[in-house]
């Protein structure tokens, strides 16, 4: 199973159990999404407590920036925001924003940015199978584990799989856009992923398999180890009493 986004390292944040790093996550996302609208000092200290955690845990800043850029689709929808929500108008060269807009915008780019760099910073101290086990010991279910980990275990071969096929069509002057081509070349790889699972899932079954993965040893969290993981969120949970006592 390949390392997938890891940033390899021996900070204390990678130390730390993976499922102890998975409930400060949602606690620290569950704080900042209940953070009040247009509370900007707050969420600067959010995004202060996580800058430390991505120090602490030395994850390079570049890793950071490259892999944020998977928000972007939402930075788009936050830029229309103002234009479009009603409401009292701001004039701001030859445009008239609304107030409304603005302060929606710069809330959804706020929780969605610190999301994302805290799911960054996951999976950056994480190993896969870690996270799998860590998931597994938060009593998720069996099949969505068994799926998250044949997932993780099988996305490089379909990605090979579809680097294959395109550079197999080029080669016989298939043209490498168009929206038949495109669709053409899903349905040829989803047939593909359908027939390899069948493969292996008949190879498990032959060997045994009772519907649960064996991903390693499960190891139980010490105190201070949850003491650690729990820094985060609560440091987030002062900023967002401090945020309501404000308002």
């Amino acid at each position: 199973m390949r390392d997938g986004l890891l940033v390899p390292g021996d900070s204390p944040v990678h130390r730390l159990p993976a499922h102890t790093k998975v409930v400060a996550l949602i606690a620290f996302a569950l704080l900042v999404v209940a953070t009040p609208a247009g509370a900007w000092p707050a969420f600067a200290a959010h995004a202060a407590l996580l800058g430390a955690a991505v120090l602490a845990a030395r994850v390079p800043w570049g890793v950071v920036a490259r892999r944020s850029l998977v928000e972007v689709p939402f930075v788009l929808f936050a830029l229309l925001l103002p234009f479009v929500a009603t409401g009292p108008r701001v004039i701001l060269g030859p445009f008239a924003l609304s107030e409304a807009g603005l302060t929606g915008a710069g809330t959804l780019l706020a929780r969605v940015s610190l999301g994302v760099v805290a799911a960054i910073l996951l999976a950056a101290t994480t190993e896969p199978r870690a996270l799998l086990v860590g998931l597994e010991r938060l009593r998720l279910p069996a099949s969505l584990v068994a799926i998250a980990a044949f997932m993780v275990r099988y996305l490089h071969l379909l990605v090979d799989a579809a680097h294959r096929q395109r550079l197999a069509r080029a080669c016989r002057g298939g043209r490498a856009g168009g929206l038949a081509a495109a669709a053409g070349g899903t349905a040829t790889l989803f047939l593909r992923a359908y027939e390899r699972g069948e493969r292996v899932q008949q190879a498990m079954v032959a060997r045994g398999y009772a519907g649960r993965m064996p991903l390693g040893d499960d190891v139980a969290a010490r105190p201070g180890e949850w003491l650690l993981a729990a820094l985060l969120p609560l440091g987030a949970a002062l900023v967002l009493a401090a945020a309501l006592g404000a308002g």
